[in-house]
């Protein structure tokens, strides 16, 4: 949209827009832009918050305002947690192993492997449940995605079973099928957790898998390929997943 909004002004048709990743607006520089610390998927914020989405949309409405650009302006307030603190919740699967561990020689591989053929039985009840699942952009199943991944992780060039695609490419897609993966299988619990910004707490920072996009984003951003850069460095992991293992 920030490109689009450079041939709109062209035309006469002044233009405002919501950023969430400010990098790329950086980069853009569209004429008028919002930057809100909000989960990506989320540019108003959390559901069911009506007045906050409203000052949301005034604020990147203001920008109209101003009489020329380019414009980039901080939302002022962050992003907004839960009113409650949930009762006591845990995967349904035990990830009892220690960081050491998995830093010998394959075992992050088996580790990993062995926990998404783990989450496949309530990835399974979740799909009975809804009638319907995010996962499958990637074309590959989740073990297939797991194997895929951990080789590139460990600086193995894998076969590519989509030749259409990159594999920098195929490794953003699988990043998302894979989060998609754990995300709807952890959520068909009993009493499972559904507030997103802790259940991609507990991913990044409780599951194998979420270790190994950690892991991984870090060998793609310090690839020599363009692509495969920018993949690791903002399209893999969230930035502020990012962020809070860069501090830990």
């Amino acid at each position: 949209m920030g490109g689009l909004s450079h041939y709109l002004e062209r035309s006469g048709l002044p233009t405002t827009q919501i950023s969430l990743i400010r990098l790329h607006t950086e980069k853009i520089r569209p004429p008028r832009a919002l930057w809100v610390p909000f989960e990506l998927g989320r540019p108003l914020g959390a559901p069911g918050d009506p007045a906050l989405q409203r000052r949301v949309l005034l604020a990147a409405l203001a920008l109209l305002a101003a009489p020329a650009g380019p414009v980039l302006k901080d939302f002022p307030e962050e992003a907004p947690t839960a009113a409650a603190e949930p009762g006591v919740w845990a995967c349904p699967i035990s990830l009892p192993q220690a960081e050491e561990d998995l830093d010998q020689a394959g075992r992050l591989r088996q580790a990993f492997v062995r926990e998404v053929a783990q989450m496949s039985t309530w990835y399974q009840e979740a799909l009975q449940q809804r009638g319907r699942t995010t996962y499958g952009v990637s074309g590959l199943g989740p073990l297939a995605v797991a194997d895929f991944l951990a080789s590139l992780l460990e600086g193995r060039a894998p076969d590519n079973p989509r030749p259409g695609l990159s594999l920098p490419g195929l490794a953003k897609l699988a990043s998302e099928d894979l989060k998609a993966f754990y995300l709807e299988a952890v959520t068909a619990q009993p009493g499972g957790e559904t507030d997103s910004a802790r259940l991609t707490d507990w991913f990044f920072g409780q599951t194998v898998a979420g270790r190994v996009l950690l892991r991984l984003r870090g060998v793609l951003a310090a690839s020599d390929d363009p692509e495969a850069r920018m993949v690791g460095k903002l399209l893999m992991v969230p930035v502020s997943q990012a962020a809070r293992k860069a501090r830990g």
